[in-house]
């Protein structure tokens, strides 16, 4: 090893080299919450299921095999035909069977599919926005705010979820006009639905924002002037969304039932845009005549999609919570 002479400059340390970022895809595949799924094999079927049906109804207009509800298309000659056997008349075989119209029950699952997923989806979206607005308001301010809310949600909470839809969706509906009952329909149901399930969000957040509120940053900001609406945008709701994802992906599910409880008992979506809930009542009229498969498969298919969005809440629940790791 030399040493500088007297009069040379000591030589330049070598550049500290940072290490390179870590890609987001990376990033994600190490995380715990992907450890905490490839290690459930619940949840990976419950993952494949949901992802399954979720794709086969948003690609319904291009890979169903008809479209059930163009009347052009219906031949009242298939009618009852059963799974995979060729009709007597026409001849066509269809891989489900079809209904007592010839609607191919296949296409028809798929298409209703779409309508159940959009209604609860957007009912859902509908109750989270409603349910944290009021809770973020209710825990920030306390007081006759927050007494006011959670009154309204302890009453609301008292009564089962479908009554409360059931009489929003009846209010609604005697409100507008008949010539557009049947076009705004889909649109009541989701306020309905949104309406009858917003408590539950308001609580979650209300009490983190309780919390939240107390904590030195919170306190910070009020110091530098901040307005109150901005720090419940900024600071309160992001360390409040971990448990109102999770309410929220339960809640879907629990969404996509009540709409089909709903058209089930025939105040839901209109008859020429039927959802799951439609077809099982369609399907319930000719279960104890022999065409169980108008009904069955149906079914079927709403409790796999319901099942499988329930079971990713409950796993979601388990890996946001480090208690329970």
């Amino acid at each position: 090893m030399t040493h500088p002479t007297e009069g040379q400059a000591a030589p330049a340390p070598a550049p500290i080299v940072p290490p390179k970022p870590q890609g987001r895809i990376k990033a994600a595949l190490d995380s715990d919450i992907f450890y905490s799924w490839r290690r459930s094999p619940v949840t990976i079927v419950a993952t494949v299921v949901a992802l399954s049906l979720i794709l086969m109804a948003i690609l319904a207009p291009w890979i169903a095999p008809y479209n059930p509800f163009n009347p052009a298309s219906l031949n009242l000659m298939d009618g009852f035909t059963p799974p995979m056997t060729e009709n007597q008349f026409t001849g066509n075989t269809y891989l489900l069977g079809t209904d007592n119209q010839g609607r191919d029950v296949l296409s028809s699952i798929m298409y209703g599919s779409r309508i159940s997923l959009f209604v609860g989806a957007m009912a859902t979206a509908f109750a989270i926005t409603l349910g944290v607005s009021l809770g973020l308001v209710a825990g920030y301010n306390g007081g006759m705010i927050d007494g006011i809310i959670m009154r309204i949600a302890d009453i609301q909470l008292s009564f089962p979820g479908i009554l409360i839809a059931l009489l929003i969706f009846g209010i609604a509906r005697g409100l507008i006009p008949p010539n557009q009952q049947e076009s705004m329909a889909i649109w009541v149901l989701i306020i309905a639905i949104g309406l009858s399930n917003w408590a539950q969000f308001a609580r979650t957040v209300r009490g983190a924002t309780m919390v939240e509120r107390q904590k030195d940053y919170v306190s910070a900001a009020r110091i530098m002037g901040v307005h109150p609406f901005l720090i419940l945008l900024r600071h309160v709701l992001p360390n409040v969304l971990g448990p109102v994802l999770v309410i929220g992906t339960i809640g879907l599910a629990l969404a996509i039932i009540e709409e089909a409880t709903l058209s089930f008992l025939g105040v839901g979506v209109p008859p020429t845009q039927p959802s799951l809930g439609t077809l099982i009542r369609i399907g319930q009229q000719f279960l104890f005549s022999g065409e169980w498969w108008i009904l069955l498969f149906p079914a079927l298919t709403l409790i796999l999609l319901a099942l499988s969005v329930n079971l990713l809440g409950d796993w979601l629940r388990d890996a946001l919570n480090p208690k329970l790791r």
